[in-house]
């Protein structure tokens, strides 16, 4: 199954998300406009500068869709900014999101630009071996919801987590030559996709 795929493309690393998920077999595009949304069984929220993407959102008439679309169960993955945007609420700031997902983040936790990292790092749900995960001015997650599967830790602190149909990490897996994580997100998207052909079957 091929699986259309959107990139928010506001800011951030756009190119780079775009060739891994098509390396990792989606067919992906980016999203600029609602309509572009429309076209999409799923979107990724790359990194960037959270604040300014949240007022672009708001410009270009994409906050609400985005919002309305993962309310009725599509697939959507943050990374880095994009952990941000979708979460809950920002420690420390009144910083608006789209609450899309039920953690506490703490903006450029791990460190200035120059701190940035490539870290080994387990994660169970994409198996061995451990995946090389970039850093670059990352948040981390201080609060997890009771629904919030939290899938990968660093020096303690959550950097990856699942919510139903949100998936959301602190590193940047399209920075790296290794597809897990974007396989694992598409085979999120695929669950997705067989149950609303399930729900047009039944109604059919």
């Amino acid at each position: 199954m091929t699986t259309n795929v959107g990139v928010l493309a506001l800011q951030g690393d756009v190119d780079e998300h775009i060739a891994a998920l098509e390396r990792a077999g989606a067919a992906a595009f980016a999203v600029k406009t609602p309509a572009d949304l429309e076209r999409a069984g799923a979107l990724v929220i790359p990194g960037g500068e959270s604040t300014a993407v949240m007022k672009l959102l708001e410009r270009f008439g994409l906050k609400e869709p985005i919002v309305h679309r993962v309310a009725a169960g599509m697939p959507l993955w943050g990374t880095c900014m994009g952990m941000i945007v979708a979460a809950r609420d920002v420690a420390d700031l009144n910083q608006p999101t789209l609450g899309l997902i039920d953690i506490t983040v703490r903006r450029n936790a791990f460190g200035r630009q120059n701190e940035s990292a490539e870290v080994a790092l387990p994660i169970a749900a994409v198996g061995a071996p451990p995946f090389p995960a970039v850093f670059i001015r990352a948040p981390w997650i201080e609060r997890c919801g009771p629904n919030v599967e939290l899938l990968a830790k660093r020096d303690g602190h959550g950097v990856m987590v699942r919510e139903r149909n949100v998936l959301a990490t602190s590193f940047h897996p399209e920075l790296t030559s290794d597809r897990r994580v974007h396989r694992y997100f598409l085979a999120m998207v695929e669950q997705f996709a067989e149950r609303v052909k399930g729900k047009s079957s039944t109604a059919a």
